[in-house]
């Protein structure tokens, strides 16, 4: 039967369900039915002292600095079909959001907002895919379906010395969940820089049966050169030192080729030709991955360019069923030697994993404090 309760498609928008659609926000903190915009006092109540109740008085709320603000707290079967949001003023790296599935005391999202939305740089990033969008006026949006059998909880704590005035919205149904409907999980980790010849783990220490959704990465390039070389590996119940899916590089993983570069396959194709295409990283964004970002502080291949990139694994899931760690390497090539060869790389790599796996949530690593998670 066809679990039609929780999300849409183009091949299902005509099937019925009973599932209830619901919605939470600053005008409607619990969803119920009926209840939305019925605030008599809220932040824009000075904006809306002419018109009255039903006028936009309670739009948006306000996290104070080191306070922790419960944007949701559902009861019940259902599932979260879209979260959008925007924050006018904070550090991103400072915004923390966390959900919590079924009453566990340990978080299965926990990551820097920024990142959770492919947007870890601090800097407007347009992203246009299936799984998350990134418009004009720093508007997030994520469309990942999480159900949940028991109860969602989603929190956001504000580490900045000043007051966050956030927008959200999180749409949500209330629905019978089936047996085999795994949880939503996002973990972020940070390498700053990665250590000399080692490698930067995405995820490790995962128990359960599931599957490896996605991948989000905020890479600052430390060297002059390119630097995308690294495999990335996916190290599947048991394996022990070699993987069982191993990458070629770490811009083919991300679905592009030669360095991002359009010069450098016209170059191989036309050995000592002049003219071809500029020298230039070119941004994409399409439905499953994308280069939505560069930074250019000094052209091309020079150090301190900072890029991000996401890949999503929908329509290639990787499946476990015990166990899964994934860990890419920080790989460049050395140029202006008699015999060109790979460089290892001391990269400041951040990553945020996305997967989907039965409970209990295993503890993640304790999320540095605000200082090592700065971008500047």
């Amino acid at each position: 039967m066809t679990f039609s309760g929780l999300g849409l498609h183009l091949g299902n928008l005509s099937r019925l369900s009973n599932a209830q659609s619901r919605s939470i926000s600053p005008e409607n903190f619990t969803g119920e039915k009926g209840k939305g915009g019925m605030a008599v006092d809220g932040p824009a109540a000075p904006q809306a002292r002419d018109l009255g109740r039903g006028w936009k008085i309670s739009p948006y709320v306000v996290i104070e600095p080191g306070a922790t603000f419960t944007l949701a707290d559902i009861e019940g079967a259902g599932a979260i079909q879209q979260i959008w949001m925007t924050i006018s003023r904070g550090r991103l790296r400072r915004s923390i959001l966390r959900i919590y599935w079924d009453d566990q005391a340990l978080p299965s999202v926990e990551c820097p907002i920024g990142d959770f939305f492919a947007c870890g740089w601090e800097e407007f990033a347009q992203v246009s895919s299936l799984a998350v969008c990134v418009n004009p006026g720093r508007g997030f949006n994520c469309y990942w379906e999480m159900p949940f059998r028991k109860r969602a909880r989603v929190t956001l704590e504000n580490r900045n010395e000043e007051a966050q005035t956030i927008y959200y919205q999180i749409n949500y149904t209330l629905t019978d969940v089936p047996e085999d409907c795994a949880y939503f999980h996002a973990q972020f980790r940070r390498s700053n820089p990665v250590p000399y010849k080692e490698v930067h783990t995405l995820l490790d220490g995962i128990t359960g049966h599931g599957h490896y959704i996605g991948t989000y990465m905020a890479w600052g390039s430390n060297n002059n050169g390119w630097w995308g070389e690294g495999e990335i590996k996916f190290f599947i119940d048991g394996d022990g030192e070699f993987p069982t899916i191993c990458g070629t590089g770490t811009e083919d993983y991300f679905g592009g080729a030669y360095n991002f570069d359009p010069r450098v396959p016209w170059q191989l194709a036309n050995p000592g030709a002049s003219g071809g295409p500029a020298s230039r990283y070119l941004e994409f964004t399409t439905p499953y991955a994308g280069l939505p970002q560069v930074i250019r502080p000094d052209g091309v291949y020079k150090s301190q360019q900072r890029f991000g990139l996401y890949r999503w694994h929908i329509p290639d899931p990787v499946r476990f069923q015990s166990d899964l760690r994934v860990t890419i390497q920080a790989l460049g090539w050395r140029s202006g030697v008699k015999e060109p060869k790979y460089l290892p790389l001391q990269d400041d790599v951040a990553s945020v994993a996305f997967w989907y796996q039965t409970l209990p949530t295993a503890r993640f690593p304790e999320l540095p404090a605000a200082d090592y998670l700065e971008v500047d």
